[in-house]
């Protein structure tokens, strides 16, 4: 038998009694009130009077709650340490899921070393950063062993975007202390579904942008900028992170414009303009006989210029594991050193000594790779031991600037499959033995 819901409502009207009728339109009338109270709380908690300054791109965001650093004390004035508001937006922020932290835009804000940490945050926190951030130039804001200054810890959808600008004010690292261990500008640790969009990380007293044991990472639309001379200045730097892309972003430092390092796999890089710099970088790898896995990488749509490489592997004598599985393609370079590199030999400058074992090289191919060098077009210095399998190279086409020199391989197995210019005859056809190709990648397969 089928009763409609508006039968059963009609049973119910007709059933209550004149004074609970009076009763429940008094209840009705409390329960009005009370979500007219929640809502002027709402608009007083997610809706502060600045509103009307709030950037656009968070107009949409109805139901978020909006954390302004400068309603918790901070003067944006670039001289008072604003540190200890900007933890308290955080910890505001950290409580609520979707939650908005922002930093406005007309300020500068001096902070000092400081984490944004989770576990225990809502997921989806997006700090918005319209401002400008810089970094006490001081020893004593520093302290002793500090390795970065702006971290994001063990987070889930992780957010920082704006127009806003990160500045390291670096050169007082550069010069003071230009071999020491300095810190990162911006880095992410044991975290997932992280962006960065929009932002320009300047001056870095070291590394720009890191991301150590993160899982699903966009980076795009972001601007790195750093003299040319200034020392280990990396623009982004990748270990033990999985599924991460890169794309749309403008890269110029003092040294790799991204460097890849072990533990990484599923990277995309793509459309990126790098340079000056030292190139795009996997490695080094395998340094005082550690163990390096590296696999599924792809470079393509990317322009290199006014830098020491072009795109580069490196690795240290002494090493294990592999790197397998990378793809270099449609790249355009100008005025590099060296276009393409494989250095199994690689040293930093330090007494380094002959070793057998090292992180075995398989599965690179480059294909339509354009432009100009100045000393050397491609150089494969590959393991006595461990030689280099699988190397492809398809449409190169390469002009010196300056000097001709010839490419040159060293233990190097593949195959071209194309005419190159220059003509590259230095690959080795025949297939290593056996036991050499196998060298190490088994220790890298899970």
């Amino acid at each position: 038998m089928k009763i409609s819901i508006f039968r059963i409502l009609t049973v119910l009207l007709v059933w209550i009694p004149e004074d609970g009728g009076v009763a429940a339109a008094g209840k009705l009338k409390q329960m009005q009130q009370r979500r007219r109270g929640w809502r002027r709380l709402a608009d007083e908690t997610f809706y502060p009077s600045y509103r009307d300054s709030m950037p656009s791109s968070l107009q949409y965001r109805k139901t978020s709650a909006i954390f302004n650093v400068l309603k918790f004390g901070a003067k944006g004035d670039g001289r008072t340490d604003d540190t200890k508001a900007f933890e308290a937006a955080w910890l505001a922020a950290c409580k609520l899921e979707a939650s908005t932290m922002v930093v406005p835009k007309g300020s500068v804000f001096l902070v000092k070393p400081v984490s944004f940490s989770g576990p225990d945050c809502g997921w989806n926190i997006v700090f918005q950063l319209d401002g400008k951030i810089i970094a006490p130039t001081d020893s004593k804001s520093w302290g002793s062993g500090l390795l970065q200054w702006l971290e994001f810890t063990k987070l889930n959808g992780i957010t920082i975007r704006g127009n806003g600008v990160i500045d390291g004010q670096g050169s007082v690292w550069w010069t003071d202390s230009p071999t020491s261990t300095k810190p990162t500008a911006v880095r992410f640790y044991g975290s997932s579904d992280v962006t960065v969009t929009g932002i320009t990380i300047q001056n870095s007293q070291q590394t720009h942008l890191k991301f150590d044991n993160c899982q699903s990472v966009q980076v795009f639309d972001i601007t790195v900028s750093s003299p040319g001379d200034s020392p280990n200045t990396d623009g982004i730097h990748l270990q033990n992170s999985q599924d991460v892309t890169i794309h749309s972003s403008k890269l110029a430092c003092g040294d790799d414009c991204v460097s890849i390092q072990t533990g990484c796999s599923g990277v995309n890089i793509q459309n990126v303009d790098c340079g000056p710099g030292h190139g795009i970088s996997i490695g080094s790898l395998g340094k005082d006989n550690t163990k390096a896995c590296v696999s599924n990488i792809t470079v393509s749509d990317t322009k290199i210029h006014d830098s020491l490489n072009g795109v580069r592997i490196k690795t240290w004598q002494g090493g294990s594991g592999s790197v397998q599985r990378v793809t270099f393609a449609n790249i355009q370079v100008s005025n590099v050193k060296t276009a393409i590199m494989i250095d199994q030999y690689y040293c930093d400058g330090s007494k380094c000594r002959n070793m057998t074992s090292a992180v075995a090289v398989s599965g690179i191919s480059y294909r339509n790779i354009r432009g100009t060098y100045t000393v050397n077009p491609i150089h494969f210095a590959c393991s006595d031991t461990s030689p280099c399998t699988d190397v492809t190279l398809d449409t190169i086409q390469l002009q010196p600037v300056q000097e001709n020199h010839e490419p040159f391989c060293w233990n190097t197995y593949g195959e071209l499959k194309t005419s190159t210019n220059p003509p590259i005859d230095c690959l080795m056809v025949a297939k290593p033995s056996k036991k050499q190709a196998q060298s190490n990648y088994d220790s890298c397969e899970v």
